[in-house]
């Protein structure tokens, strides 16, 4: 067995420029622009939203390690750090190649120095940043949705997820991969969904999934097999809940190791009562209102969220 599913330790990153991201637009359909608004008004409106969910998270005891994105980067999505970068229980760091060249700039060292002057151990960095000359992309755990305790690696393929890439990762980290294809209805036309964690969410018992967007049988029937055999209650979302970032939450570990499960407040607001009746047998459920984010940025609040499962200094 591999680590616990869920930590008490979550990086985020504070933004500076924060906008709609023209570079990845081409693909990820859930951005939307605010042309009413000015730049430097989106700008704050995220900054409020950001920090009204620092607040929600560190209320119920979340370990929350805030660092400020830098301004002269001009990085539209540096509030999405778990595309660039994961974490790892034997103290491995994963580096991943970004889909759009701005988004390229968030990789920054010094995050790992921050990290281990918190006490955290980091005892080996795996870059697969490179694979950006080939124009291979595979976003971290925006790609990759893990199952971290029964070593299972489930992978949406898309532009920003290349499958040999993929299964090069599961063999570097030891998890089984689990690949499909997952579509949303663009236009009357079936187009990849950009991300696996924008479609299923994996917590400590239970898996929230959007199954309609996996049009091919054999690949929803291996997803089902693997979700039942690790013992995961399987809560099912539509296609239209997707769109409101439903699929798009993360349970995390409060206070006294209490388990919670994050979402937007659209998110929650898209859910029927038996949804959520579903989902608080595993946690309370927190929600914050990051709709700015969400529109521009075509992510929601697990996408804010790094999760650190770093061992930690014995002092």
């Amino acid at each position: 067995m591999h680590s616990d599913q869920i930590t008490n330790h979550i990086l985020m990153i504070r933004p500076v420029n924060f906008r709609m991201n023209e570079q990845t637009a081409v693909n990820n359909f859930y951005q939307k622009s605010l042309a009413h608004l000015s730049a430097d008004e989106i700008q704050a409106q995220a900054l409020k939203e950001f920090d009204n969910l620092v607040e929600e998270l560190k209320s119920k005891g979340v370990n929350v390690i805030v660092v400020a994105d830098k301004a002269i980067s001009n990085t539209p999505d540096s509030i999405f750090p778990n595309n660039w970068i994961s974490f790892h229980d034997n103290g491995d760091v994963g580096l991943y190649p970004m889909f759009a060249p701005n988004r390229r700039l968030e990789r920054r060292e010094d995050i790992l120095n921050i990290l281990e002057e918190k006490g955290f151990l980091i005892e080996n960095v795996i870059d697969y940043s490179s694979a950006e000359t080939d124009e291979i992309f595979l976003e971290g755990t925006g790609s990759i949705v893990l199952d971290r305790e029964h070593q299972n690696a489930y992978c949406a393929l898309s532009p920003r997820a290349e499958e040999e890439l993929f299964i090069e990762f599961c063999e570097d980290f030891d998890y089984n991969p689990i690949v499909f294809s997952a579509y949303q209805t663009v236009d009357e036309k079936r187009e990849k969904i950009y991300h696996t964690n924008v479609m299923i969410s994996i917590g400590k018992s239970f898996a929230i999934v959007c199954l309609d967007a996996i049009d091919d049988s054999k690949e929803r029937k291996n997803l089902i097999r693997h979700l039942k055999e690790s013992g995961k209650e399987i809560i099912g979302i539509t296609e239209k809940q997707v769109s409101q970032f439903t699929g798009n939450m993360l349970q995390v570990k409060g206070g006294n190791n209490k388990p919670y499960i994050v979402m937007s407040e659209k998110a929650y607001q898209s859910l029927n009562h038996q949804q959520i009746n579903q989902l608080e047998k595993h946690g309370e459920i927190i929600y914050s209102d990051v709709s700015t984010i969400e529109t521009c940025g075509g992510g929601s609040v697990r996408c804010m969220m790094a999760e650190i499962f770093l061992p930690k200094h014995l002092d």
